[in-house]
């Protein structure tokens, strides 16, 4: 596996299993695009997952404030 690859695979968080997974389909792209998009998947719930958790600290500090507490 190139280096640049590898490192593309890291900074997108991939980890060591993934990135091993990756290498050893590299042969078969449809195999690999179904891993990266598996992760991307993954990694777009985080996000949303996050966003919730944000909105409900936004409601609390919105309701703190309406109801005095602040």
């Amino acid at each position: 596996m190139d280096d640049s690859v590898r490192q593309n695979l890291i900074d997108a968080g991939c980890d060591e299993e993934l990135i091993c997974k990756f290498d050893e389909c590299i042969a078969d792209k449809k195999k690999c695009e179904k891993l990266l998009a598996d992760h991307r998947r993954r990694l777009l719930e985080e996000v949303h997952a996050g966003e919730a958790r944000i909105e409900c600290l936004d409601y609390l500090v919105f309701k703190m404030k309406k109801d005095g507490l602040e």
